[in-house]
């Protein structure tokens, strides 16, 4: 089985979990409506083109391997708005100052973000797939659209520097073998080697949280299982442009350093 591994670190990131009311909370690892979409804005699909998008979603499957949630950080925020009047649509920010001015009111809310946090993921094309894992590297090397982290305020802090493996048994396997590369060069470095903050990070022995969908042994034939937990997660998108996600079973598992 072939894989596309990728990394995501940002200074900001938001993996937004389910919304209701003034508060916007975020997951401590990349979800798989964010995941996706970054994939679909690297391949040019609007969020209109619900066909491509939804073929999109459903050809693939994926891990993630936490090397680090970051910090979480609130931001509470203030936000001018009309109210609704019937029928009366406003298309653009100017139209809700100029057209709604006399029914501004003030939005307060509450948004959560994961500052400095580090992923891998790994992607698995199904039979069903649009694109090639192949082509899909070549669209991370090269987007159609901006690419960031959940929310167009946590743009990428480092290349995605995705990396196709091929012939590994499970993704246990992928993410052992992609090849980390240092994110924070110096003069003092030479290629190849890592920053001071990196080596913390991907030095042995470390905690990681791994995460997974489809069965159980499509992650490792060699770990114990019998630990991993099974959820539901509200993150498989329907519809981007009604905003719409169904669930899906997801696995975890956490491995201490040194296993």
């Amino acid at each position: 089985m072939d894989y596309l591994v990728f990394r995501l670190y940002g200074a900001l990131a938001s993996w937004g979990e389910i919304a209701v009311g003034e508060s916007r909370h975020t997951a401590a690892y990349p979800s798989k409506s964010a995941i996706m979409g970054l994939l679909g804005a690297a391949s040019g699909l609007k969020r209109d083109h619900e066909v491509a998008q939804e073929q999109l979603q459903q050809g693939y499957e994926l891990a993630v391997e936490v090397y680090s949630t970051g910090q979480l950080l609130r931001d509470y925020q203030t936000t001018q708005v009309p109210d609704s009047v019937g029928k009366f649509n406003y298309h653009t920010r100017r139209d809700e100052l100029v057209l709604g001015k006399e029914r501004l009111g003030t939005i307060l809310s509450s948004r959560e973000y994961r500052s400095d946090m580090l992923a891998l993921i790994a992607i698995k094309a199904l039979n069903d797939a649009p694109y090639g894992l192949t082509e899909l590297k070549e669209h991370l090397l090269k987007p159609k659209f901006h690419l960031y982290l959940g929310r167009k305020s946590c743009p990428l802090s480092v290349p995605l520097d995705p990396q196709l493996i091929k012939n590994k048994a499970n993704y246990y396997a992928a993410f052992k073998a992609y090849q980390h590369k240092q994110m924070l060069p110096t003069q003092e470095q030479t290629q190849g080697e890592l920053s001071r903050r990196d080596s913390i990070w991907l030095g042995q022995p470390k905690d990681r949280h791994y995460y997974w969908e489809g069965q159980a042994e499509d992650f490792s034939d060699t770990l114990d299982l019998s630990r991993r937990q099974t959820r539901i997660r509200h993150d498989q998108p329907r519809s981007r442009k009604r905003w719409q996600f169904s669930p899906r079973h997801e696995h975890m598992l956490y491995i201490q350093g040194g296993e």
